[in-house]
């Protein structure tokens, strides 16, 4: 006969997160960094076509974008699996935000503190729907490093929002931006199953 244990059978829960924030914040190498397959991205060169239509100012030698999203998976444990849709960050790919969000559980906006002002769409996409979010504010090498209650005063969030520092080369520091991300989830289900 077998054992209790040994008899259970363990169903994954498959739960979707979006990586959202503007045009060039690490989205993209968010996704890569931490997905345990082959991410599916769909960049583009970036054309002569975009001149005067995307807002270049601070990624100037960025030479590719993303024109549809960014996909990754990662196994947090055999019970749950994160499957991380990254969105676009140029204005004329926005329609599709609401496609890529649709059914999503949490999302987490990369912000750039070089321009912050890139990530106010997404924290106003995700207010608006009441989606639970945290912002991870990617250090890059050459920006000045603010202090994360600076962030949350200049974008103007509520207190419960987590805002943390990464890196989204650093397979270790995106896990803990993911992490926070599902810690706050369970907090606003909690919080909203106890005002019904």
């Amino acid at each position: 006969m077998a054992s209790e244990s040994s008899d259970r059978r363990f169903t994954s829960t498959a739960v979707k997160i979006v990586i959202a924030g503007g045009f060039g914040v690490g989205k993209t190498t968010l996704v890569g960094s931490v997905s345990e397959v082959p991410p599916l991205r769909t960049e583009e060169l970036i054309t002569e076509a975009s001149s005067g239509v995307d807002d270049m100012s601070g990624v100037e030698t960025k030479t590719t974008t993303t024109v549809a999203l960014d996909f990754g998976r990662i196994t947090i444990n055999p019970e749950l699996i994160l499957y991380l849709f990254g969105t676009p960050g140029q204005d004329r790919f926005w329609f599709m935000w609401d496609e890529l969000a649709h059914g999503a559980l949490g999302a987490v906006v990369l912000a750039d503190t070089r321009r912050l002002d890139t990530c106010f769409p997404a924290v106003d996409f995700f207010e608006r729907r009441g989606l639970p979010f945290v912002v991870g504010v990617n250090c890059f090498d050459d920006a000045y490093r603010y202090g994360t209650e600076e962030v949350r005063t200049a974008l103007d969030l509520d207190p419960q929002v987590p805002v943390l520092l990464c890196d989204a080369r650093e397979r270790d520091s995106t896990k803990q931006v993911l992490v926070t991300l599902m810690h706050h989830v369970m907090s606003a289900t909690r919080l909203t199953s106890a005002r019904t």
